[in-house]
Formats: structure tokens, C-alpha cells, sequence
């Protein structure tokens, strides 16, 4: 079965702190193709809370797949993916960290620290869409997420 035969939405949490980026993001996974649902929390707290299901997020859903900046409030995405890959309930989350950092450094930390992959956001308005919407077909239609009951 691939993804796009689902009869329930891909399950994705966007960790973004900036409301621009939200912006852009929400407006490029709007696709009648491939039924999604988004939640956004803008800081790395609120990702953790998230994740665990904790104070106003007891009722969040698990996600199929992780959409994460690495310059977040509160707790950076470093720490926050790390957080995700030690867990043995959560490690199994595609991570894909989306961030306007191109240090050498923090690419090779995200593999490190077990990122399943490692984007580039661009400035440019439509470049950001193009990288946004490619996420999109291979994350949403191309690869086999794990199971939900997983």
C-alpha cells in the first residue's frame, strides 16, 4: 500500500518559530493529492510536550513524520531531535530537520544525532515553496512511513 492509497491523513508536526515560514509551509502542503494535517509548535518545549502528549497537547496525535528547525526558543532542535532519537517510542518519527543553517557543523550533528534528512530552507519566496513541495512528494508519496501502530 503506498502512501498516497491512505484513507487516513499523513500526521505532520512543523517546529517553527517563525510565523513566516509557518505561513509558507501550511500554504505548500495545502494539496488535494495527499491528505495531511499539520500542527505547528514554535518552540522546542512545546515540540517535546507535543511528542509525549503532555499539559494542553494530551490530546496530540502521533506524527508520521517531524518537520524541524534547528534555531528554536526554549530548546534548540538539536537538543530537541536528539531528545526524539533516544526515545525508544519516538525514534522510529522520520525527522526531517528544514533550517536556514548551512554550517557543516550542524549537518553533520543532525546525522549524528540521527536525522533522516538535512534541508536547506531557501530565502527566495518561490525556491522555499519548490523545497517545501518537494518535501512533500517524497516524504508523502514516494517513501513508506511506519506503521501507525508503531
Amino acid at each position: 500500500m503506498n502512501n498516497e492509497d491512505h484513507v487516513y491523513p499523513i500526521e505532520i508536526l512543523l517546529v517553527e518559530d517563525n510565523p513566516a515560514d509557518v505561513r509558507l509551509t501550511t500554504e505548500a502542503l495545502k494539496d488535494e493529492k495527499i491528505l495531511n494535517n499539520l500542527y505547528v509548535v514554535t518552540d522546542g518545549v512545546e515540540a517535546i510536550d507535543f511528542l509525549h502528549k503532555k499539559g494542553k497537547y494530551s490530546n496530540a496525535v502521533r506524527p508520521d513524520l517531524i518537520l524541524l528547525d534547528l534555531n528554536l526558543p526554549k530548546k534548540d532542535g538539536r537538543e530537541v531531535l536528539k531528545e526524539i532519537k533516544n526515545d525508544d517510542d519516538l525514534k522510529i518519527i522520520p525527522v526531517v530537520v528544514l533550517t536556514i543553517s548551512k554550517s557543516e557543523v550542524d549537518i553533520l550533528k543532525s546525522y549524528n544525532l540521527h536525522a533522516n534528512c538535512y534541508i536547506n530552507k531557501p530565502v527566495d519566496l518561490i525556491e522555499f515553496i519548490k523545497v517545501t513541495k518537494s518535501i512533500q512528494e517524497f516524504w508523502l508519496t514516494i517513501v513508506k512511513l511506519p506503521p501507525k501502530n508503531q
